[in-house]
């Protein structure tokens, strides 16, 4: 039994300061009023066959069921739900939301009202609550036994053993039959079972929750999936049944669909007692008569189905729910039902804001424990945990690897999925086992894989069990959003997410460090004020950072290598002696560096410090030095294709790769660490630019400086045109580990120029797609759906003859541009301006390139060609059953993938990032100490801060092997904070994205600065003009 007014809202579970269920209305709106006084029961049957009984005023609107429904279940996602009932003339309609329920629902006592699947989206992907996808495994289940989907019997014996899989767990041949005797599932399910039974015995290992993913994504290739069909007659008699879908309407002849109306196609919809009229868009290629008529069997049959076109065509195509008409002075005409709810855009973006909280849920049937949330991991508690639970904090770690520093957690310091608001009042529940693959924390939202905030570094590996903890959950949806829970980083959770997503992960803890304030105060004062002292200590601070980078070659990398023969002893003499003389000549410097630096601080027991506050004459002794080692670093390009080389033809050697890239202290693609010494020279020349820039000619330390930089100038523009080709080369190889169903992505002559997220118009709607932008070919993908967590290329538009032009108009679709290649177009839209006039920019530039060039790049797609349809054509088709097998491997013996790369970011954060974005970020690199501070918390907590591939990297000190955390900075706004806030500190920025705030505070005028500058160049992306002329300035 659930009464409306004591069952708890999402809304009222975050302290919202009004009760009003899972609303559908707009920031700003007001829900009806509920009316008070008499109640009635009404019974509910759910997807588990359960029945419950709701009380509600018996003059309350559809929508208080509703919402009563989906509070009791805890469902968030509830806007593809739906109610419905016989009325009383025994049709089946749908439970309208504004119109009071008395007045649907003649008797009530003698009604039973079914909760059931209502909209069905294109992709089960879009589903971001494990909750949500139970549910619709279970109306699949349902479907599948009420005879209403319909498949060949392959397909229903790998459904049903995805759906036995989920309730009894692993295969073991009697319990299965004995299982199947007692649990009908499809009618003639006797002449299946051994097909179950086979294709139950893959499944081993696959939790309920990967039973469910894997459950939709062969029901959705179905012809049937989410079918009503609703009988008619043509206008020549023909009895054929009408059904409605995210695509259009549908018309099938008995269970075989005969044709399709994309919404795209459709102007009006309409119906006239007994007809239902469809008037489409005029086309002079199409057969089709301007208007559509078709019989129904009366016209309330015909008026329920114009309904349920209706809210379909505004759920799946609209961005927000239509306003209501204005009432008429004298008289009405035709019907004033509108679609009234949440549209599927703002469903998305509602859980991608996170204004919910992750439950437990139970599955009825299921002998297997799941708790509810799309990113939680898998993660069984451990009586050692709790023997931790008096530390403030506890780290996430793999499963195998170490704490950082050691056996145990030292004092503070440690990682956790704590929101800073939260984090000192809200205790999450215990861990328990969720979908394998995704990295969404603990209730984690977001369309598949949130936008994230800190990455732990525990990639693909398991999550060790922990304590409950103060935290909410810090999450921002590919699509963005922020989701308040406690999280676990772990690679198996969702099955769409698949690995740890960039934009959910765990935070550095508030509580998690000493509290220095007055102490870093009192010491900060007595360090010089010289800004070429903080020259020279940025120096010191970046050196050490280049140092770990050069370890993770020179040790840890060589350390893997040497316990597998998998590397020819060639290749091994190329990397490995052609890093460790840098690595010994790196050492020494920063030696020296940083005893100048202790003279110049006063911190030795030299008298005369004046000679010593310089750093001039240590970089010219160095920087000749190191022209010694010129040969060494002519290698390393050398070393970087060779091992491309060698991966690309062992695949022992790939693997081993691949293991290392998941390792926590590789925690950037391993082939960026062999360019770090190129970039290392940059870095140099820019620290003497601005030490030659600050002192005046006539200053003691200008001359060595002045010497230093036209030394290190020389070196610079010797390794020009190796610098520019091989960080072309190693973004190639880079995107290559992120894409499948691509051959020949990395031949010579091409070049990257752009990634990002774009919205692709088909007959679906606008679908989310990654595009690749090279100089000869644009190239579109989706995410892919296997544990490497890939994206899976659908098409390429070669650039030579493409044409480009704005169609907002046309399209009625804000920031859109259509592409029109030799054989195909493609409409895609920004998500704002600025971004779409990026892509115009890099687009035209990418044309003239194609032009200039000797044709047309040849294709390169693996195994999926090109789709060579308009978006009216593509949104038509279905995808053959002839696949449906080879779904039930895509979560199994894939190797695991980084889930935290760039693309992934640009994906979560619905952005784009060009190759000069990433050449000006090589430049932009920094590391030092910070103080960190939440928006609710008292205390800063001191950290080691490095910047450097658009992230901050968070370590407990400069001694730690690997960062605990990571926050990707792209889509942040970084600003100093104002009056209001409260920020009595000097040197203090702010970066916050949607509801994440951060504060952190420097040293000094220059570091802050310094800081301001590397990250502003990672928040916002210059145009190219402005970078290309900053890359001008620092011609090499």
């Amino acid at each position: 039994m659930g009464e409306i007014e004591q069952r708890p809202t999402p809304g009222s579970r975050l302290g919202a300061p009004e009760n009003s269920g899972i609303s559908t209305l707009e920031h700003g709106q007001k829900p009806p009023p509920t009316p008070s006084g008499k109640l009635m029961s009404i019974k509910i049957q759910m997807l588990d066959d359960t029945q419950e009984a709701f009380e509600v005023p018996q003059r309350a609107p559809g929508k208080v069921l509703l919402d009563a429904v989906c509070n009791h279940l805890n469902l968030v996602e509830g806007d593809y739900f739906g109610l419905e009932f016989p009325d009383h003339k025994k049709i089946t309609v749908w439970l309208d939301l504004l119109k009071p329920i008395v007045k649907q629902i003649r008797r009530p006592k003698h009604v039973v009202v079914k909760f059931v699947v209502k909209f069905f989206p294109p992709d089960h992907t879009q589903l971001q609550e494990e909750l949500t996808r139970y549910l619709f495994a279970l109306q699949v289940k349902q479907d599948l036994a009420q005879g209403r989907l319909t498949c060949n019997d392959t397909s229903a014996a790998l459904l049903i053993s995805h759906i036995v899989q989920s309730e009894i767990g692993d295969f073991d041949e009697a319990s299965d039959r004995e299982h199947l005797a007692k649990n009908k599932y499809i009618p003639q399910q006797d002449a299946l079972e051994d097909k179950i039974v086979e294709f139950h015995h893959n499944h081993i290992g696959q939790t309920p929750a990967e039973s469910d993913f894997q459950l939709l994504e062969i029901a959705r290739r179905l012809e049937m999936y989410g079918i009503r069909l609703h009988p008619a007659k043509d206008r020549e008699g023909t009895k054929i049944n009408l059904a409605v879908a995210n695509t259009g309407i549908l018309v099938f002849q008995g269970f075989t669909k005969i044709n399709a109306f994309n919404w795209a196609k459709v102007r009006k919809l309409s119906f006239k007692r007994k007809r239902f009229l469809i008037k489409l868009r005029p086309d002079v290629n199409s057969s089709y008569q301007d208007t559509l008529e078709f019989l129904m069997a009366s016209r309330d049959f015909c008026k329920s189905f114009w309904k349920i076109c209706v809210e379909h065509h505004a759920f799946f195509r609209l961005f927000e729910e239509p306003k209501p008409k204005p009432k008429p002075v004298l008289f009405s005409r035709g019907s004033s039902f509108r679609f009234s709810g949440r549209t599927q855009k703002q469903v998305l973006d509602y859980v991608k804001e996170g204004g919910h909280k992750k439950v437990q849920f139970e599955r009825k049937h299921s002998k297997i424990h799941s708790i509810r949330s799309l990113a939680t991991q898998p993660s069984e508690p451990n009586s050692e945990v709790l023997k931790q639970t008096q530390q403030s904090v506890s780290v996430t770690l793999g499963e195998g690897s170490e704490p950082p520093g050691g056996q145990s957690c030292p004092q503070g310091g440690d990682v956790t999925a704590a929101s800073a608001e939260d984090a000192e009042r809200q205790r999450g529940p215990g861990p328990s086992r969720s979908p394998a693959g995704s990295a969404k924390g603990d209730g984690a939202s977001g369309a598949a894989a949130e936008e994230d905030e800190e990455l732990v570094k525990d990639r693909p590996q398991q999550s060790r069990p922990r304590p409950p903890q103060p935290s909410t959950e810090l999450s921002i949806n590919s699509q963005g959003g922020t989701a308040p829970t406690n999280a676990i980083l772990s690679p198996n959770l969702s099955p769409d997410t698949k690995q740890a997503s960039p934009l959910v992960s765990p935070l550095l803890n508030d509580q998690a460090g000493p509290r220095a304030e007055d102490e870093d105060d009192g010491r900060r004062k007595r360090f010089p004020t010289d800004k070429a002292y903080f020259i020279a200590k940025e120096v010191s601070t970046t050196e050490r950072t280049y140092l770990k980078d050069l370890e993770v070659i020179t040790s840890w990398f060589q350390s893997t290598v040497s316990k597998d023969d998998s590397m020819p002893e060639t290749l091994k003499s190329l990397i490995f002696p052609n890093f460790e003389p840098l690595h010994k000549f790196h050492t020494n410097f920063l030696k020296e560096i940083e005893q100048r630096l202790a003279l110049w601080e006063g911190r030795s027991n030299a008298h005369i410090r004046g000679d010593y506050q310089r750093i001039g004459d240590v970089m010219l002794k160095n920087i000749q030095g190191m022209k010694q080692l010129a040969a060494h670093l002519w290698k390393h390009s050398e070393a970087l294709e060779a091992l491309e080389t060698g991966i690309r033809g062992s695949r022992r050697l790939e693997g081993l790769c691949r293991d290392f890239e998941l390792q926590k202290v590789c925690y950037l693609p391993l082939n960026t660490f062999l360019l770090r010494p190129l970039h290392r020279l940059m870095h140099y020349k820019q620290v003497l630019e601005r030490l030659c820039k600050h002192y005046p000619p006539s200053h003691t330390d200008f001359r060595d400086c002045r010497a230093a930089l036209a030394e290190i100038t020389e070196m610079v523009a010797q390794l020009h045109g190796t610098m520019i080709k091989m960080e072309n080369f190693q973004k190639l190889h880079e995107l290559k580990k992120d894409l499948i169903g691509v051959d020949n992505l990395v031949i010579p002559g091409r070049e990257f120029i752009r990634l990002g997220s774009l919205s692709k118009l088909s007959g679906k709607g606008l679908q989310q797609r990654m595009f690749f932008l090279f100089n000869d070919v644009l190239l579109y993908t989706s995410r892919g759906l296997t544990a490497s967590n890939q994206f899976k290329v659908h098409g390429q538009l070669p650039l030579y003859g493409m044409t480009m032009e704005e169609s907002e108009e046309e399209w009625g679709v804000p920031h859109c541009l259509t592409l029109r290649g030799q054989r195909q177009s493609i409409v895609v839209a920004a998500s704002s301006r600025p971004e779409m006039d990026k892509w115009v920019e890099d687009i035209q530039m990418a044309i003239d390139l194609a032009e200039k060039s000797s044709g047309p790049a040849p294709e390169f797609l693996a195994s999926s060609p090109p789709d060579n349809k308009s978006p009216e054509e593509a949104a038509g088709d279905q995808e053959s059953e002839d696949d449906l097998s080879a779904s039930r491997t895509s979560l199994e013996r894939q190797a695991p993938h980084r889930g935290n790369t760039m693309v992934h970011v640009c994906w979560h954060r619905n952005t784009s990032v060009s190759m000069v974005d990433f050449s000006v970020a090589v430049e932009n690199q920094l590391s030092g100490n910070l103080l960190r501070k939440f928006k609710n918390s008292n205390g800063w907590q001191k950290l080691w801060v490095v910047f450097t591939n658009f992230c901050l990297f968070f370590y407990k000190s400069h001694q730690d092997n690997h960062p605990l955390a990571s926050l990707p900075l792209l889509g942040y706004s970084l600003t100093i904070p104002s009056e209001s806030e409260d920020i009595h500190k000097d040197y203090v920025f702010k970066l916050h994205f949607k509801s994440h705030v951060y504060y952190f505070r420097a040293e000094s005028e220059y570091t802050f600065e310094r800081w301001m500058e590397v990250i502003r160049s990672a928040t916002s992306s210059a145009s190219r003009a402005h970078a290309l002329s900053h890359k001008e300035s620092h011609m090499y």
